[in-house]
């Protein structure tokens, strides 16, 4: 059977870069960061038990110490990821973010004794190129100074978080059900954005509501289809294609916030195409066995 997670994964980046968009919408309107948090994590149980219903086993898991870090991770993550895209070009946050790949395959080395095959490895390389094409005017002008610097380190903390938490989807996805897995991330969220932040909630627009119920099911399509790419496949190889949602982020940006791609975007975006195509093509891929 040929393996399907290249393309749950491009599922997933697509979902994901429409979350995305949505975030950033949101964050516009004025609805607080935690907020968002919070009516994401709340669909994404409703969806995940819904998902659950036909499922035999115990819904909180088998493994539950690795599953609660797997929400703590994904958490604290998330709280980086949607700063940055509610404070940052939509482009530049996707790209702060989609270093993860790079901290995935080192934890999957690491800690699952993964070795990325020499494809993985031209992937990421590719793909880092094309990040650097695309940030660099960011770095070089007087651009740069208009970037939040917390902005940009919650970027580069959530992309860590992010690979934390795939390095440990790929460590129990042998013994979880995908929706499980899922099911433990809005179980860490929701206490933690009751927690610190409810007293900023505000009661949004009929807009404003859709748009955090689009978050929330985009979100859950683009965790489930990960879960089932790692599920899949080795964590390195998975999480490389996923450096196409950048090229997602862009178009969207462009359509949605105006944000015109320059000429080192294109050329960042080829190198980032390439990579993925590459990982696509001519790695060897593990057979799946569902």
């Amino acid at each position: 059977m040929t393996n399907p997670g290249p393309r749950y994964m491009a599922i997933s980046a697509l979902a994901f870069a429409l979350m995305g968009s949505l975030v950033k919408l949101a964050g516009e309107m004025g609805v607080p960061l935690l907020q968002i948090i919070f009516v994401r994590a709340v669909i994404s149980v409703v969806l995940s038990l819904w998902d659950l219903r036909r499922y035999s086993g115990d819904p909180l898991g088998n493994r539950r110490g690795l599953l609660l870090a797997r929400g703590l991770s994904g958490f604290l993550a998330l709280m980086g990821v949607f700063y940055a895209l509610m404070h940052l070009p939509l482009a530049q946050a996707t790209m702060l973010q989609y270093l993860h790949p790079v901290f995935t395959a080192l934890l999957a080395f690491i800690f699952l004794w993964e070795r990325p095959s020499a494809a993985t490895v031209i992937c990421v390389l590719l793909s880092l190129i094309g990040l650097g094409c695309m940030v660099s005017p960011y770095w070089v002008s007087a651009e740069a100074f208009g970037l939040s610097h917390l902005a940009v380190l919650a970027g580069l903390g959530g992309a860590f978080g992010s690979g934390v938490a795939y390095t440990l989807v790929r460590k129990l996805v042998a013994t979880e059900h995908p929706s499980v897995i899922v099911l433990y991330f809005p179980l860490v969220c929701i206490p933690g954005t009751l927690l610190l932040g409810s007293g900023q909630f505000i009661w949004p627009t009929a807009a404003g509501w859709l748009i955090l119920v689009g978050i929330g099911c985009l979100t859950q399509l683009g965790q489930v289809a990960l879960t089932k790419a790692m599920q899949s496949d080795s964590a390195s190889r998975a999480t490389s294609l996923s450096y196409i949602q950048i090229l997602f982020a862009a178009a969207l940006g462009w359509v949605f916030f105006a944000e015109t791609p320059t000429i080192t975007t294109l050329v960042g975006s080829s190198f980032i195409l390439l990579g993925a195509a590459i990982s696509f093509w001519m790695q060897p891929a593990r057979q799946s066995s569902n």
